[in-house]
């Protein structure tokens, strides 16, 4: 089944490589998303899932290859810039300041903004958790795990940004946050946002997106429709080594 391309890519990432010193993880990424499109990262532990999105995001340099956002060359960018340009990466795990409160966690987000965009654009990300919002004076280190999680997500909404990349939001949520939180994905989708999201749940993962790549041992290793027949096994049998890239993009 082919697979349907976007109509126009808003990230271009080719033949991308990096890694930790001088020991390489990703070997000749190549990988795109389009406007408005959500794009699930699928593979195994170790795959190197994160420091893909590392790289893409500028918090690892990247060592050969090229990553195109809107056009704009953002291989040798900082993650500031690449802020700036539209592109947010939520980190793995619950990064919120404890010692202030939920409020201040979304200023400290927006600190470069003008000062009433800053305000229009909490109320905007908090209008997505209204758990969060109800607790906006409460401290961070107040927060259950889910809901740090979702301050968290909120943070990254508070850039507005074109791409939202989200490295494991479900991580030890319990079932009825993790679909909140990937019930926002949904949300975002329909008002034009680019997702790429990293997921171990793959049902659920698949729900949410219109297409899908396995990573395995650094490399590219399956591209496929998130509806497309029988993918479970695909992405299994491809995670394990048993087909062959080309034969998974028929």
């Amino acid at each position: 089944m082919p697979i349907s391309a976007p109509e126009r890519s808003l990230l271009e990432v080719g033949g991308l490589e990096a890694g930790y010193g001088k020991i390489a993880v990703l070997h000749g990424v190549d990988l795109r998303i389009g406007a408005g499109e959500v794009v699930a990262l699928l593979g195994p532990n170790g795959a190197g899932k994160t420091t893909l999105l590392r790289a893409i995001s500028g918090l690892l340099p990247v060592t050969a290859g090229s990553v195109s956002f809107d056009g704009q060359d953002l291989s040798r960018a900082s993650p500031r810039e690449a802020a700036r340009a539209g592109l947010v990466h939520v980190i793995e795990g619950h990064r919120v300041f404890t010692q202030i409160s939920v409020a201040d966690n979304l200023l400290l987000a927006g600190y470069d903004l003008p000062r009433g965009e800053r305000a229009a654009r909490i109320e905007e990300a908090l209008s997505f958790f209204p758990e969060i919002a109800a607790k906006r004076h409460d401290r961070g280190g107040a927060l259950s795990g889910g809901q740090q999680q979702m301050l968290a997500v909120a943070q990254g909404l508070v850039r507005r940004p074109r791409l939202l990349m989200l490295d494991e939001p479900s991580a030890g949520l319990s079932p009825v946050l993790v679909d909140r939180v990937l019930g926002v994905v949904s949300e975002l989708r329909a008002k034009g946002t680019s997702v790429l999201l990293v997921e171990q749940l793959i049902e659920k993962t698949l729900a949410v997106s219109d297409r899908v790549y396995a990573l395995a041992q650094g490399r590219i290793v399956l591209e496929a429709g998130a509806r497309e027949d029988d993918l479970p096994h695909r992405l299994e049998r491809a995670y394990f080594g048993e087909d062959v890239p080309t034969a998974l993009h028929a």
